[in-house]
């Protein structure tokens, strides 16, 4: 059978047992934190089993698309070395919520494996759970297994867990023994590629705590799971699963593109590279064809590294060039029929993959070079390892994942000092949070807390008004500020990226400007940097403010033009990210983002500098999209899964509450977003994009303006365009870039014309010098101190001047601003007849000015720092031509 017919022959199977036959979920569980990657069929029913959600059926099946290559389940570091790990691969499964157990899972895996498909059955082993005896007793009256063939195995071989907590339960997996004589008892469950297990049937009932403790569920559930590339193995006949056809159209096209053919060796250098680029080239099509992007952390460094690794195999192949991206079409063409978002997305994952191997390649020979000095440098040491610290440098300077450069050193017979290197690790990461604390404007300690009241939580009413009657529950005052807890506040307190409102609070004594809003655990905390004395109508210093009990009450207003422009540039936000994952790509994420009153700032991941072109795109829809003016919706107090089904964006890394609140543009955006938006997207006026950058790899920011801000930008700047036609006397009809073309053209000749002249004065005045120079022992000897000239004037007329007399050396010098700068020339005749090496006479005569340089026998330049040592470098010049030519 081909692959995709025991595919479908799965599906088929169980649907004809009243199984729903269901999509794979992505292999971004967008949903869950506690997951960098979907790893088991079971993931996207983990609600159900936890008994917080439900299905329309008790009965499921699919092929799961699964990554394993990070945490419990990573199976990285034996990819390409056997027959049958891989760090993706698909998940043939079938569960029941509540509805069928342990019989019918039991006796339908026999079914579909010796009745459907005709697997020998004297070759199949099962293992059971050490304490489950009731699969034990189904195993032998159901089915007609050899009962010698039923093993018990403990906790580590047949328990199965999703993570470190949630549902788990007991399991029984199906084996096939694989060696020539049927002998492979002894070797179920000891990792030997001649016994492999083919099918995990989980029987959910507990959910496993973070004590450790087992909780049971309120039903009992199956989950199975059955290796679909080494189920297809087995029924074509290969001994790895990299030898079927699900495998055979990557190693064609590896081999159309590297002229290295794939030989099935386990040993064979070559053979273990396409492996591992095939897997590798696999995992990154099908993680970023549902959105994921490398970066630096999370997931995304996962991905990175394993791209990375990929590449550092490719030179096994002889391969220099980008390559992973050249499999994506390959994989979209032979499996863009069960997973059709290969084909959707193949061009922007292949841009993707392409842009990640070209940054990398751009430091790894280099970095190989690197670690190859480190491993002589260990040997020469007679280390076992390499240092800590040099492979942090590997990592922090070219790039090198830990993992990678564990495996290189393995090759040459070193491990590496993982401790070490996490010791460099921290200290980084130490310095960076030292960083960060010495870059807050607010301090982190506060000083001491005056609390009025024992409740210190604030409720806030912002989201419905701009003016509320409160009363202050705690003072705190440090250095020139204060900082002021009420127990109902308007104020929105910096958070999602969103500036913290500034406004004023009013009690019968004072009027408090506050500056800035901030969140302390629970309570809202006002920034106070301005207080009126209003009883003595005098400024006065907010550390000199006092509180009595009885005068707590105030009114609290929030600077309602300051909202309102924070407000505009945040839904602008909403509208920008919605507009990038149109036009660039679904792998568009929020990475970061501020908005406040006056601009907005929008991080997002994205391969590549947006062009022209895309940038205009993207502010033309926002502008079109505001001039729709839709309403903007606020649902309050939303379930969180409700929200999710409604189409709200949530990304891996966020935090959300079981209730959340969503923030919708009809039919253009839904996010989950506790910020304080426009009521009509109409209200923003005007959207303008004032800058697009990089932040660091793999992430791009926007910068931008709306409203009032984006219209006096674009006043100002037709201005400047009317004042620069003005001045270039244009009429209505000429085009100003054209002109400012041409005028720039014509400056260019004129520039040219005006170094020609300078190079041909130049070059006379040296001509005169020479002519005027000693001769010693028929070498003609210039030493010549010369105004500031530009490096290329002087290096042209040197080399016209050594062409022209081959008998000649020459010391030039220069000095500005204290800096001292030497250029030396040998001619042809005075290096062959004497050695007159200029790089030689060049560091000589710059120890005289406290420098030094170097460059060719023919050429060379240095520096100082000592201009009182000129003379002293033209005495040390001469005395060494001297010396050579034997005066």
């Amino acid at each position: 059978m081909k692959s995709r017919e025991i595919r479908q022959s799965f599906l088929d199977f169980f649907a004809g047992k009243d199984h729903k036959i269901v999509r794979s979920a992505p292999v971004i569980p967008a949903d869950d934190p506690t997951l960098l990657f979907t790893n088991a069929g079971m993931n996207q029913f983990k609600d159900v089993f936890l008994g917080k959600g439900t299905r329309p059926y008790l009965r499921a099946a699919d092929t799961q698309k699964c990554i394993r290559a990070s945490g419990k389940h990573n199976d990285l570091e034996d990819v390409g070395r056997d027959t049958y790990h891989h760090t993706f691969f698909e998940m043939l499964g079938n569960w029941s919520f509540g509805d069928y157990y342990k019989k019918e899972a039991i006796t339908w895996a026999w079914e579909l494996l010796t009745s459907v498909w005709k697997l020998p059955k004297e070759r199949l082993y099962v293992t059971v759970y050490q304490d489950d005896d009731e699969s034990f007793m189904l195993w032998q009256v159901e089915t007609d297994i050899l009962n010698d063939h039923i093993l018990r195995f403990g906790e580590k071989d047949n328990f199965w867990e999703m993570g470190e907590t949630g549902p788990c339960g007991p399991c029984s997996e199906i084996h096939i023994d694989l060696t020539e004589d049927g002998s492979g008892k002894e070797l179920v469950n000891v990792g030997d590629y001649r016994v492999i297990e083919l099918w995990n049937l989980v029987f959910i009932q507990y959910n496993r705590q973070g004590d450790g403790r087992l909780e049971p569920l309120p039903q009992k559930h199956v989950d199975t799971g059955m290796g679909f590339e080494r189920v297809a193995a087995v029924m074509q006949g290969k001994s790895s699963n990299y030898d079927t056809d699900v495998f055979t159209p990557l190693f064609d096209r590896i081999t159309e593109i590297t002229g290295v053919s794939y030989k099935a060796s386990m040993d064979d250098p070559c053979d273990i590279a396409m492996r591992v680029i095939a897997d590798h080239a696999r995992t990154l099509t099908f993680a970023l064809a549902d959105g994921a992007m490398p970066s630096n952390e999370g997931r995304g460094y996962v991905l990175r590294r394993i791209l990375r690794r990929a590449l550092r195999y490719s030179k096994t192949l002889g391969c220099s060039e980008p390559i992973l991206h050249l499999l994506v079409e390959t994989l979209a063409r032979s499996m863009g029929d069960v997973f059709p978002e290969l084909q959707k997305q193949q061009e922007t994952v292949s841009r993707i993959i392409r842009s990640e191997e070209e940054s990398f390649l751009a430091t790894l020979d280099r970095g190989i070079e690197i670690f190859n000095e480190v491993i002589t440098g260990a040997k020469a040491a007679g280390l076992p390892a390499i240092k800590g610290e040099d492979a942090f440098r590997l990592y922090d300077t070219f790039g090198f994942p830990l993992d990678l450069t564990r495996l290189m050193a393995s090759e040459a017979g070193f491990g590496v000092d993982e401790e070490g290197f996490e010791h460099c690790m921290q200290e980084q990461k130490s310095r960076a949070r030292q960083d960060r604390k010495d870059k807050q404007h607010l301090q982190d300690e506060d000083g001491e807390w005056r609390w009025f009241s024992t409740e210190r939580a604030s409720v806030f009413t912002g989201y419905d008004s701009l003016e509320e009657i409160a009363s202050i529950t705690g003072v705190s005052v440090s250095a020139d500020r204060m900082f002021v807890v009420l127990d109902r506040t308007p104020f929105y307190a910096e958070s999602g990226g969103q500036s913290g409102d500034r406004g004023w609070i009013e009690t019968a004594e004072y009027r408090l400007k506050v500056s800035d809003t901030r969140k302390d655990g629970d309570a809202v905390v006002h920034v106070v940097t301005e207080a009126l004395d209003t009883v003595r109508d005098s400024a006065i210093d907010p550390a000199d403010v006092s509180f009595d009990d009885g005068k707590l009450a105030c009114r609290a207003s929030v600077d309602r033009h300051n909202r309102q422009g924070a407000e505009r540039n945040h839904t602008a936000t909403h509208l920008l990210h919605a507009s990038l994952r149109r036009i660039l790509g679904q792998h568009v994420q929020q990475k970061g983002s501020f908005v406040s009153a006056e601009r907005l700032r929008f991080d997002f991941s994205h391969f590549a500098k947006l062009t022209d072109e895309e940038l205009l795109a993207v502010e033309a829809e926002v502008n079109e999209q505001i001039r729709s003016a839709e309403p903007v919706l606020k649902h309050q107090d939303i379930p969180y899964d409700e929200a999710i089904g409604k189409g709200a964006l949530a990304f891996f890394g966020d935090k959300y509450a079981d209730r959340v609140r969503v923030v919708e543009i009809p039919g253009l955006s839904i996010e989950l977003c506790g910020g304080t938006h426009v009521d009509s997207i109409g209200q923003i006026g005007l959207f303008k994009i004032v800058g697009e950058s990089s932040v660091a790899s793999g992430v791009r920011r926007i910068e931008a303006l709306t409203g009032k801000a984006a219209e006096q930008l674009m006043w100002k700047e037709y201005r400047e365009l009317q004042d620069i036609r003005h001045m270039l006397k244009l009429k209505a009809d000429e085009a100003v870039t054209a002109k400012i073309a041409e005028l720039a053209e014509s400056r260019k000749e004129l520039e040219k014309q005006l170094q020609e002249f300078r190079s041909a004065a130049f070059s006379a005045r040296l001509q005169q010098a020479f002519d005027a120079a000693e001769t010693v022992g028929g070498i003609r000897l210039l030493a010549l101190r010369l105004d500031p000239v530009d490096t290329e004037t002087l290096r042209q007329a040197v080399l016209a001047l050594r062409e022209r007399h081959p008998a000649s050396v020459g010391l030039f010098c220069t000095e500005e601003g204290g800096k001292v700068s030497l250029t030396a020339f040998s001619g042809q005749q005075a290096i062959s007849g004497f050695g007159l090496d200029a790089s030689k006479l060049v560091r000589e005569a710059a120890k005289a000015v406290q420098g030094g340089g170097g460059g060719k026998p023919e050429f060379a330049t240095a520096g100082g720092k000592d201009p009182a040592g000129i003379a002293s470098a033209f005495e040390a010049f001469t005395a060494s031509v001297k010396a050579a030519v034997g005066e």
